[in-house]
């Protein structure tokens, strides 16, 4: 310093603090900006995630009770941290954060499935969603739902669901292929092939049943999975009646030779 002056000394030495804490503040604005974008998103996630459950669970009561109690937000919130980490390639972190929200809450979603908006896992025991399963939006699944695979795939191997698309208690889905927009999978059925849209598939091997041809309402999905048609019971309604049919023929046959 070309200067015996305490004040100038001190003037320049904060002249340098302020050019240097400019600096600084360039080199994390952008940083904080992208922490402060991440903070929102996650926010508005968590949001939605609610307030999807208030609207399809008549038993949530409030808010704090959907946040702190339901085990399928906790592993929404869970699948949420370990799927950024699966796209940014931090592998290991994100299988452990998927297993530990697997044993906290019974459902284990993998951290590279996609997933969309205002997915309601109801009870949330025994579900469980494949890597490259794909959720469309308003989606809800019930306990013992299996978006997995049939072990001879590579690549895409899991379903694809897309929105407003209900699959009820302990179904399963296998396979990579999509049940489109607005369709319904009745409790304990098993599909193995595409569903068109607007549609009811029931059985095992499940089979479509009924299609209305209109558009569901992904914000008001009707959440009946018990009063669908019984494809099995209807076949046998049909054989009983041939049956008696048949019967009837016999006994005029009977009749007449006598």
């Amino acid at each position: 310093m070309n200067t015996e002056r305490i004040e100038d000394i001190l003037a320049q030495i904060g002249g340098g603090m302020i050019l240097c804490a400019e600096a600084v503040k360039q080199k994390t604005q952008p940083l904080t900006e992208r922490i402060s974008a991440e903070l929102q998103g996650a926010i508005d996630e968590i949001r939605t995630d609610i307030e999807a459950v208030r609207q399809r669970d008549p038993a949530a009561k409030s808010d704090v009770e959907v946040l702190l109690l339901y085990s399928g937000v906790h592993a929404l919130l869970a699948y949420r941290v370990s799927h950024r980490l699966y796209l940014s390639e931090h592998y290991f972190s994100a299988r452990l954060v998927s297993q530990l929200a697997r044993f906290f809450t019974g459902v284990e979603i993998h951290p590279g499935a996609t997933i969309g908006k205002g997915l309601v896992i109801d009870h949330g025991a025994g579900v469980v969603i494949g890597e490259t399963a794909e959720i469309g939006d308003n989606c809800t699944l019930y306990q013992g739902v299996t978006l997995g695979g049939t072990g001879k795939d590579l690549g895409k191997r899991h379903p694809t669901l897309g929105n407003g698309v209900l699959v009820g208690a302990g179904a399963k889905v296998l396979g990579p292929f999509t049940i489109a927009d607005g369709s319904k999978v009745a409790a304990g059925a098993v599909v193995l092939k595409e569903i068109p849209e607007n549609s009811t598939a029931v059985g095992i091997p499940a089979r479509v049943v009924k299609r209305d041809g209109s558009r569901v309402d992904a914000q008001n999905t009707d959440l009946d999975q018990v009063h669908v048609p019984d494809p099995v019971r209807e076949e046998i309604s049909r054989l009983e009646q041939k049956l008696e049919q048949m019967q009837k023929e016999l006994d005029l046959l009977r009749k007449g030779g006598n």
